[in-house]
């Protein structure tokens, strides 16, 4: 249920709580009460989807699914087609967006870790700035969950795995907060959703072939197979890559059919969360940044899942939008960012200093129209690990420690990575010269004690 917006903070907290959308919230904004919210700095909206694909907006021309709201944020932003997850796992993934470093440094090199002792979250450290930090969501490091978060004053929302369920509690937590918070400080503000996560145990579920077609009613509207469905490449022995070979096509387009259905169950409660942002004081002075994790399989080399290094476990959405501050519907196919960028472009917004050590680049003097010097490539970590990815503007690097198997692309050339270029002479040069970026890059790193430190390519 929505709050209309003469609705009385108590009866909207009264009819949440017997929704089961935000108990023990009152007591929470109880703590939040205040003056009105100073204009001085801006409020931040973080909002992250759980295992989208960047393909996956209506508006970016995917006919198969239909996301207004993410849509409508991609008409008040900038949207970056060149957006990377710093490692195409959940824990791994997060711990660098909420520390601005590389999952080897934070220690999360794979689920259900915590951020090494030493470096702060995001509310960690904005809150010592003069921010209200607020988590509603999936954590992930390590619960999923938690109900401690540090830096945070987390609100209750969310159900582990049911994302369908839980994400509602997810948005209305997030609405009560947007619509009644009056404190002085400005609010660094996380709704973290889970879908379209579900598609986990979905496939789960589904993993035997059907043996009849139960749903003749949506066949017709079953999306069809990537064009590179059938590119099933060499690959390293540690790319444990998740494959569904008793799936007939049919089975493989329901799956892409109910994937985009779990895609617009997240849209929908981002909706509600925009929705009450736009009606609440802060609107115009509140930064958005919606991303997700990691993306899905979506039957590209015929995988499903994440934890590898294609295009559709890696390449995400990133949507930021910033009334009269940032470009509206704009979309940003020249600049390659990374999950690692979250931190320090928040921090550059809120007019303090980032972290020590940050591996990210603050995207602010993009989405404020200034050109300014910008990175040659982006590196994305994966497996316990022990892969690691490349990409710079035209050429991607795909490799893991100790195995002579490596993938190079030419992602001009060949954007659905059908056709690798490893064995080719006429490339040698420009695989060399990736290998060389990727080694100096590893020399940089400050390693966490469990990670495996510098990678280095076996030729």
């Amino acid at each position: 249920m929505r709050a209309k917006k003469g609705i009385s903070r108590r009866t909207f907290l009264d009819v949440s709580l017997k929704s089961g959308a935000a108990f023990a919230l009152q007591p929470l904004m109880h703590g939040f009460a205040g003056s009105a919210v100073s204009e001085s700095k801006p409020n931040i909206l973080f909002i992250i989807t759980d295992q989208q694909g960047l393909e996956t907006l209506s508006a970016l021309q995917n006919p198969f699914v239909h996301t207004p709201n993410e849509d409508r944020l991609k008409k008040r932003g900038v949207t970056f087609t060149r957006s990377y997850s710093v490692n195409p796992v959940c824990s791994p993934a997060r711990s660098s967006m909420f520390t601005g470093r590389m999952s080897s440094e934070t220690g999360v090199v794979h689920n259900g870790l915590p951020i090494r002792a030493g470096i702060p979250n995001l509310g960690q450290w904005l809150a010592q700035f003069g921010y209200e930090t607020v988590y509603v969501g999936k954590w992930h490091l390590p619960d999923g969950y938690a109900t401690r978060i540090p830096g945070f004053k987390v609100l209750p929302g969310g159900i582990y795995l049911r994302g369908t369920v839980g994400d509602r509690t997810v948005s209305m937590a997030s609405e009560a907060f947007l619509r009644h918070y009056e404190g002085k400080k400005p609010f660094f503000m996380v709704a973290s959703f889970l879908q379209p996560h579900d598609v986990c145990g979905w496939i789960r579920r589904n993993a035997r072939p059907l043996e009849t077609w139960p749903f003749p009613e949506i066949e017709a509207a079953l999306p069809p197979l990537p064009p590179n469905f059938d590119a099933l490449l060499k690959e390293a022995k540690r790319a444990k890559i998740a494959r569904m070979p008793e799936w007939n096509e049919r089975n493989w387009r329901y799956y892409l059919w109910s994937y985009y259905r779990m895609v617009e169950e997240a849209d929908r409660e981002l909706g509600r969360v925009l929705d009450a942002l736009e009606a609440s004081r802060f609107a115009r002075n509140t930064l958005v940044i919606f991303t997700s994790d990691h993306g899905e399989g979506r039957a590209r080399h015929r995988t499903v899942l994440k934890n590898f290094l294609y295009e559709e476990a890696v390449n995400v959405p990133l949507i930021v939008s910033f009334p009269g501050r940032v470009a509206e519907n704009k979309t940003d196919e020249r600049h390659l960012v990374s999950g690692a960028d979250i931190t320090p472009t928040v921090c550059d917004f809120a007019g303090v200093p980032a972290p020590p050590n940050q591996r990210g680049l603050s995207l602010k003097p993009i989405l404020t129209g200034k050109e300014v010097p910008w990175r040659e490539f982006v590196v994305s970590e994966v497996m316990h690990d022990y892969g690691r990815m490349i990409r710079t503007d035209r050429f991607k690097l795909i490799a893991y420690r100790d195995d002579p198997v490596i993938q190079f692309f030419d992602l001009k050339a060949d954007p659905w990575e059908t056709h690798n270029l490893a064995g080719e002479t006429r490339y040698a040069a420009q695989l060399k010269e990736l290998v060389r970026m990727l080694e100096s890059w590893e020399k940089r790193l400050d390693f966490a004690p469990n990670a495996l430190g510098p990678f280095t390519v076996r030729m």
